[in-house]
């Protein structure tokens, strides 16, 4: 598919481009309308704890078993669940809380394969767009839990590591259940990403808990406070001033974000950490590639940091070509010295979703919680078909080979959490040519 025709699917998915009087516009209001609905619906509630896992899940699995009993001590010490509102894991969780009367609260999602709203829960809303599901199932909660899942289960455990690191989420305890399952993600997370690359920092590993079962879980759980929601009471002016700043701040980055994406022809974009140095093979490596694709008239599109960022952005400066970058507004962060064009953002989610939206092509070079999080947040999409199939490159297989057995050993042949078709969704390779003939293949 044209890069033209996947800019014009990304703006009638979420509505509202840069022209709106030639568009269904009427779908920007339904962004805002699920953001008020799913607010609302978070207001009413206290003592959160957000819980994920597979919809694969059966009801005489083990981590059904105790996904369900962790919801009944949930739920019994007055406690708000929350869960996707699916089956599997979701049910388990929501069908424990709600046998003790506890808050068991669903927010679900439309996907082309019918997933309805488990029986077991007590409220609920469904959106229709994963980056505004993901901002109410992520926000209000004390603690988050993990069972075994897929692509999804990960891409929501990375953007609330990556969101914690980063200061936008406070931090809180994030709780993996099943040692066997979880131990060699964090072994990779430590090994590589920490260790050989110096992409994560200790610290941000330290709220990690992998427990057994649901009583250590609980355990944790019941030494963490509640935080106060700005929408706890819905009387309090300066609260609903704050949230209408936020929605209509959500909408403009959106519109912005669209209307900087018009100013890019057919587009790669490239991800990895921040941390590569200049002599480093990572950086020289994304550097040549970047000029490969620059030959070909592709724009790149980074996140306008350094390290992997840079080299790509440097390649399109050099090449007297328009350095296209992403920025989140962080204190004392500043873009690299290459970019031309950019745009900047208040709220990950919103450059998250530009940031990987309507492009032809993914390279993931070396990276840490951001760019996991990317990625999995791609190859959920892919999967459950809300966008496209598009390639997905995994670039340096030394780095990326213990999370790709990972996924082969663990999500697909000992757990089942995917199929063996989403294991073929991305492409492995430390061949600078290999990566050129896919994206070629598929200009």
């Amino acid at each position: 598919m044209a890069y033209t025709e996947k800019l014009k699917t990304l703006q009638d998915t979420i509505g509202a481009p840069y022209k709106l009087a030639q568009t269904d516009s009427w779908k920007l209001f339904k962004v805002m309308a699920e953001f008020v609905e799913g607010y609302d619906l978070m207001a009413k509630y206290k003592n959160e704890v957000t819980i994920f896992g597979s919809a694969r899940t059966h009801e005489d699995d083990q981590y059904y078993i105790k996904a369900r009993k962790l919801g009944e001590l949930l739920g019994l010490n007055n406690y708000t669940v929350i869960t996707g509102g699916g089956p599997g894991i979701m049910e388990a969780a929501n069908r424990g809380a709600f046998q003790v009367k506890g808050d068991s609260i669903g927010l679900g999602i439309e996907l082309p394969m019918e997933q309805r709203i488990n029986s077991y829960v007590t409220d609920s809303v469904n959106f229709s767009y994963f980056f505004t599901r993901k901002v109410m199932l992520t926000s209000p909660s004390q603690a988050f839990v993990y069972f075994p899942g897929g692509y999804g289960t990960v891409d929501e455990l990375f953007q609330v590591l990556n969101e914690m690191a980063l200061g936008f989420m406070q931090r809180v305890p994030v709780i993996l259940v099943g040692q066997d399952f979880w131990n060699p993600l964090i072994q990779f997370l430590r090994n590589t990403c920490h260790s050989v690359l110096g992409a994560i920092k200790a610290e941000d590993l330290e709220m990690i808990h992998i427990v057994e079962t649901a009583e250590e879980a609980f355990e944790i759980i019941s030494k963490t406070e509640d935080y106060p929601n700005i929408l706890a009471t819905s009387s309090n002016s300066t609260a609903i001033a704050s949230v209408n700043w936020r929605i209509f701040r959500i909408m403009a980055e959106l519109v912005e974000g669209l209307e900087f994406l018009e100013s890019l022809s057919q587009n790669v974009t490239i991800l990895g950490s921040n941390k590569v140095s200049q002599d480093s093979h990572y950086y020289q490596d994304t550097y040549v590639i970047a000029q490969e694709l620059i030959k070909y008239d592709f724009s790149i599109l980074t996140g306008g940091g350094f390290g992997i960022a840079e080299a790509a952005n440097k390649a399109s400066a050099e090449a007297g070509k328009p350095a296209f970058a992403t920025l989140l507004h962080q204190a004392g962060k500043t873009m690299n010295n290459y970019v031309s064009d950019s745009i900047h953002f208040r709220f990950p989610f919103t450059r998250q979703f530009i940031l990987t939206g309507p492009t032809n092509q993914y390279l993931f070079c070396p990276g840490g919680l951001g760019t996991l999080h990317q990625l999995f947040e791609v190859l959920t999409l892919v999967q459950t078909h809300k966008v496209d199939k598009t390639p997905l490159i995994l670039f340096d297989t030394e780095f990326w080979w213990p999370l790709v057995e990972y996924i082969d050993k663990v999500f697909v042949h000992e757990y089942g959490t995917i199929k063996l078709e989403d294991e073929k969704l991305f492409t492995l390779t430390s061949d600078k040519d290999e990566v050129l003939k896919v994206i070629l293949q598929n200009k």
